[in-house]
């Protein structure tokens, strides 16, 4: 099932465990068990770390559970993790022993004061590209609270669940047979679900003091993604100390799946860049602190004092602001009501869920268009719904989407309404902009392919934005404000490209050194 260069990879991966790792598998009359047991048997033949067991007990389908030193983690996998989860096996094993990459003591500290006794469900498919961050997350938290089980649940194996729950995307996480959320989300507001979800134990000692000092940087880059890598990168190789603060390395580059702009590369993908970034970043000297966002930033005695959400603190000479932007939703009526029953935003992650059926994509531009393309080969029908008069997409994309034969195009729409039974979206409700008519078209699904928002919320009342919310910067980077500079997807600068965040981060970072030299002569 493993391929032999895989295995040797494992190997080495799996050098470092010092304790011994169950895998302890149910016993399941599945035609897929073997399957499991052969995966199992293969990763487990990497180290001598790794033991399978029989734990003695029954399931309906392939299902084990991860323990350390006797007992359970609280990490059960229903399935077999293949795919993209395969991943989150190997990172399971790692983290059972204190060798993977650990969360930082303030959020552990955060999931230790969790009620007790909690029990999460998340349902994934091996094809969803957004899962296996919620899961890695998840594990993650099981193994810090104690109490905590988390059951991942390949959806396929369990359909009448599936749609019992009302279930039209990936990852859904259930508890109480209730679903909570659906779709991807940052680690940070992960945590604060939970929290607000399951409550949290006052009585719990705080471990880790929420108004901590940082520390004082030379630099300090706000973002991760490759905008932000690159400033820190240039900015350290002057010699100068650096702090980089991200929710995640990669930024919005993790979400997505193929790239072949990236001049000499010639194909990647999100996750893999995003992996090299961080791999780039953690060459150098730069003090990374992940899981955080920036509340506030303002300015004394010419020094940049910044505050996080996590109460925490700390004061640089310069900032560089790189925080790129999200996804931008309707903020129409019934859309949040229907996140996960049939509103989306990932056509690969969500597409699967809509085979046979009809759905709507829109937005008119190159990611709307390519997502309409991509439903195609899966859906029984696509309509693509366009604000103004004709598709913003590139003429080759809009010419392949003309080409499908179960594809369709209805501009001049403004989306006004989704439309449900109260389970899953039924219809979308729609203003036909040339002729002032109301429609709506029965449909099974929604994807919102609409653009970007740029994440500068923070920087409102610190820097000019325009009136996109994008922050204003000139033709080196620099704000409004003196000592603060922006590059990338979050700034005016036109053509939100890899390529061209990277240069910006770069000519930002430049231009940051630049004024400091002029300000010490």
């Amino acid at each position: 099932m493993l391929d032999s260069s895989l295995l040797e990879q494992l190997k080495s991966v799996f050098a470092s465990l010092e304790n011994t790792v169950e895998l302890v598998v149910e016993n399941s009359t599945h035609d897929d068990n073997k399957d499991l047991l052969e995966m199992l048997n293969e990763v487990a033949s990497t180290s001598d770390k790794i033991t399978v067991r029989n734990s003695g007990g029954t399931s309906p389908m392939p299902q084990f559970h991860i323990a350390y030193k006797g007992k359970p983690t609280g990490i059960v996998f229903k399935g077999i993790p293949g795919g993209h989860e395969f991943t989150s096996l190997i990172l399971a094993i790692l983290n059972t022993d204190g060798k993977g990459k650990a969360l930082d003591s303030l959020m552990a500290s955060r999931v230790k004061r969790l009620k007790k006794n909690i029990t999460i469900q998340s349902y994934i498919s091996l094809t969803c590209e957004n899962c296996p961050d919620v899961v890695q997350a998840l594990n993650q938290f099981a193994l810090v609270h104690g109490s905590m089980r988390h059951e991942i649940i390949d959806g396929g194996y369990v359909q009448d669940d599936v749609q019992a729950l009302g279930i039209q995307g990936v990852p859904s996480l259930v508890a109480n047979s209730k679903m909570f959320h659906s779709g991807r989300i940052q680690l940070l507001d992960l945590l604060t679900k939970l929290e607000n979800t399951f409550g949290v134990d006052d009585s719990a000692p705080v471990e880790e003091p929420v108004n901590k000092n940082l520390g004082h940087f030379d630099t300090l880059v706000i973002g991760g993604g490759p905008a932000g890598a690159s400033a820190a990168i240039y900015t350290v190789r002057k010699g100068l100390s650096v702090a980089m603060i991200t929710e995640k390395i990669g930024g919005q580059v993790q979400e997505t799946k193929g790239i072949e702009n990236l001049i000499s590369v010639v194909y990647t993908e999100g996750p893999q860049l995003a992996a090299q970034l961080n791999q780039h970043v953690a060459s150098y000297p730069i003090k990374l602190f992940e899981n955080r966002r920036v509340k506030k930033i303002h300015t004394k005695d010419g020094i940049k004092a910044i505050e996080l959400e996590s109460g925490e603190h700390l004061t640089a000479d310069a900032v560089i602001v790189t925080t790129g932007a999200k996804w931008r939703e309707l903020n129409v009526e019934g859309e949040k009501d229907y996140l996960g029953r049939g509103v989306a935003y990932c056509p690969h992650c969500d597409g699967p869920f809509y085979k046979g059926k009809k759905v709507a994509v829109i937005g008119g531009g190159n990611s709307g268009v390519e997502a309409a393309i991509d439903l195609a080969g899966i859906v029984r029908e696509v309509v693509v719904f366009e604000y103004n008069d004709q598709l913003k997409a590139d003429k080759i994309l809009v010419d392949k989407l003309k080409s499908l034969p179960n594809a369709s195009i209805i501009t001049s729409a403004k989306t006004q309404k989704v439309i449900g039974d109260g389970q899953k979206v039924t219809q979308l409700e729609y203003v036909d902009r040339s002729l002032d008519k109301t429609e709506k078209i029965d449909l099974d699904g929604v994807f919102v392919q609409i653009g970007l928002v740029p994440n500068s919320q923070f920087l409102k009342d610190t820097v000019n934005l325009s009136k996109f919310g994008e922050i204003i910067v000139d033709e080196k980077g620099r704000t409004s404000e003196a000592g603060i500079y922006a590059a990338g997807d979050v700034t005016t600068t036109p053509y939100k490209q890899i390529v061209i965040a990277m240069g910006e981060g770069a000519k930002a970072a430049l231009a940051a050194f630049e004024d400091r030299m002029y300000k010490h002569n």
